[in-house]
C-alpha cells in the first residue's frame, strides 16, 4: 500500500471510543473521570496498554503525563508528536480530549498494520489534568508554576499525592519539559458549531486564543428603594448594567474577531426595596492577537472610569488571569490544508478559543491543531456528538499530516 492510500480502520477506532467512555459512564450516558481519580487512573492504564498493543513503548513522565513512542528509522530524530488529555470535567461527554488521543493510538496502529516506520519518532501524549491546571502540558513546556499549592486539588489533596498516584513525582517535574519534538498537532473536536454552521468537515486552527480575565467590585450606597430620589442614588446594580453593556459593545463593534463575556454576576443585599449597593462582576476576553487584546483591556479600563463617573460609583478592576496566545506554525496550517485537498475535504482556517494542551505544547515547539465538528456546537455535556464518519475524517488527515510532515521536517 502506497503512503497516500493509507487510511485508519473507522470502526476500530470508534470502538476504542467507545470503550474509553464506559470508564466512568455516568447514569445519563455522560462520563465522569476527573484527573487523579480512580476512574482517571483505569483509563491511563487501559490506554497505555493499547499504545503498547499498538507496537509502542510507554513511560511516565514527572508530570503524570502517558507517553507512547512509535521509534522512527532515525534513532536521534525529534519527535513528531500528537494527543490530548482523557481527563473530563464532572459531567463530559465522550470526544473532548479523548479523540486525540485514540486517533493518535489509531494512527500507529495503521502503520504497525502496514509495517511502516517513518524517518521521525512518533509519540502520542496523553496530558495530565488538562481540564483544571492543565499541569501536565504546562511541565513539558517548562511554564509549570513552582508553587505546589497553586495545584492543590478543590478536596485539599495535595498536587504531590496526585502526581505519584499517577506515577509521576512533584520533585523531579522540571525533568519533564521537553526540547526534543520537532512539531505537535492535536485533533480536537470544536467544542462549538462554526464548522457545523459552514457544513465543513475540517478546520484548521490558527491559533489558541489568549484570554484576560477580570474580577470587577462595584461599591455604591444601599437605600431604601422607595424614599431615595433617583437622582440622589449611588446604585451599583446600574453601574454593574452599563459594564455588562460595555462589554458586549466593545466586542461587537470594535474591528475584529475578538469574544467578551460577562457571566458571572452578585448583586448585594439583593433585596427588591433596596437600592443595590455592592455588585460583584466577571469579565472574560479573548481573542488571537495578544495585542489586540491589550488595546480592548485598554478600551475596556477607560470606558469602565466613565461609567464610575457618572454613576457616583467606586470600581476596582483586578486581574485574575492572563494567558497568552499561541498561534499555530503556518507550515503545519500548510500542511493540514494539502492533505484536505487531497482527501476532497473541504476545509476552513478558525481559532480556538477553548484552551488546550497544544496552547502549552505551542510555546516550545511548532504547533497545529485540527477540528472535526460538534453537533450544535455542544462540548462539556453528556449531549456531546461527533459522528463516527467525522472522527475518521479527522484522523485520516492526522495521519497524512503526520507522512507530510516527516519529510517537511528533515
Amino acid at each position: 500500500m502506497t503512503l497516500t492510500l493509507l487510511s485508519i480502520n473507522c470502526a476500530r477506532l470508534n470502538q476504542s471510543i467507545t470503550d474509553l467512555a464506559n470508564i466512568g459512564r455516568l447514569a445519563n450516558g455522560g462520563v465522569c473521570r476527573l484527573a487523579f481519580t480512580d476512574a482517571d487512573l483505569l483509563a491511563r492504564q487501559t490506554v497505555q496498554a493499547w499504545m503498547e498493543a499498538a507496537g509502542m513503548t510507554t513511560r511516565i513522565d514527572a508530570a503524570g503525563n502517558v507517553i507512547g513512542r512509535y521509534a522512527g528509522k532515525i534513532a536521534d530524530a525529534p519527535a513528531l508528536a500528537t494527543g490530548s488529555h482523557i481527563d473530563t470535567v464532572p459531567v463530559g461527554g465522550k470526544f473532548d480530549g479523548c479523540l486525540g488521543v485514540l486517533a493518535g493510538i489509531e494512527v500507529v496502529r495503521t502503520l504497525q498494520e502496514n509495517k511502516i516506520r517513518l524517518d521521525h519518532p512518533i509519540e502520542v501524549i496523553v496530558f495530565s489534568d488538562e481540564e483544571r491546571s492543565v499541569i501536565g502540558s504546562k511541565a513539558m513546556s517548562g511554564e509549570v508554576h513552582e508553587d505546589p499549592d497553586y495545584y492543590v486539588r478543590l478536596d485539599g489533596t495535595p498536587i504531590q499525592d496526585c502526581l505519584a498516584k499517577v506515577g509521576g513525582d512533584w520533585e523531579r517535574i522540571e525533568t519533564a519539559q521537553r526540547t526534543d519534538i520537532a512539531a505537535f498537532v492535536e485533533l480536537h473536536v470544536e467544542q462549538g458549531g462554526v464548522l457545523e454552521h459552514a457544513q465543513v468537515p475540517i478546520g484548521v486552527v490558527s491559533g489558541v486564543v489568549g484570554q484576560y480575565r477580570f474580577a470587577v467590585n462595584i461599591k455604591g450606597r444601599p437605600n431604601h428603594a422607595g424614599t431615595t430620589p433617583m437622582h440622589l442614588r449611588k446604585d451599583a446594580l446600574v453601574a454593574a448594567a452599563q459594564i455588562v453593556l460595555l462589554v458586549n459593545q466593545i466586542a461587537s463593534e470594535t474591528p475584529g474577531d475578538q469574544v467578551a463575556t460577562v457571566g458571572y454576576l452578585t448583586v448585594s443585599p439583593n433585596a427588591t426595596n433596596t437600592v443595590p449597593g455592592e455588585v460583584d462582576l466577571r469579565i472574560d476576553l479573548r481573542d488571537l492577537s495578544q495585542s489586540h487584546l491589550e488595546m480592548l483591556v485598554e478600551q475596556l479600563k477607560s470606558g469602565i472610569a466613565a461609567i464610575a463617573d457618572s454613576t457616583l460609583t467606586e470600581i476596582e478592576m483586578r486581574q485574575t488571569l492572563h494567558i497568552l496566545p499561541t498561534l499555530a506554525a503556518p507550515k503545519i496550517m500548510s500542511a493540514i490544508e494539502e492533505i484536505c485537498g487531497d482527501l476532497k475535504l473541504p476545509n476552513i482556517q478558525l481559532p480556538s478559543r477553548a484552551g488546550h494542551d497544544a496552547q502549552e505544547v505551542g510555546r516550545m515547539t511548532d504547533m497545529g491543531m485540527i477540528f472535526v465538528p460538534s453537533r450544535a456546537g455542544i462540548s462539556h455535556s453528556e449531549e456531546e456528538y461527533t459522528s463516527p464518519e467525522e472522527c475518521a475524517q479527522g484522523t485520516n488527515v492526522l495521519l497524512q499530516t503526520f507522512l507530510k510532515l516527516d519529510r517537511l521536517y528533515r
